[in-house]
């Protein structure tokens, strides 16, 4: 069975500010925004927008594309597991 990729955040938190010993206030002051947008993030609670993956490129913490294609993965695994309604194809 695959498993379900993490939050996005919980990486951000996990794999980026512990090992950096960086604080949400500091990471916030330096991604240049409030504390309490950031940690919404970080605790799963708001995805990863186009501008905060933009604000992670420039701080150096890899690629925009990166944690938009980890953001994709993440709703679309969520999205797969949620009951769907009846569709037609559209197409033969």
């Amino acid at each position: 069975m695959m498993r379900e990729p993490c939050h996005p955040g919980e990486l951000l938190r996990e794999d980026v500010l512990a090992p950096l010993s960086l604080g949400v206030s500091e990471a916030a002051r330096r991604l240049g925004m409030s504390r309490v947008a950031l940690s919404r993030v970080l605790n799963g609670h708001a995805g990863i927008s186009p501008d905060l993956a933009i604000r992670l490129e420039r701080a150096g913490v890899s690629t925009a594309r990166f944690w938009l294609a980890a953001q994709t993965s993440y709703d679309l695994a969520r999205a797969m597991k949620r009951e769907q309604p009846a569709v037609e194809r559209l197409a033969a």
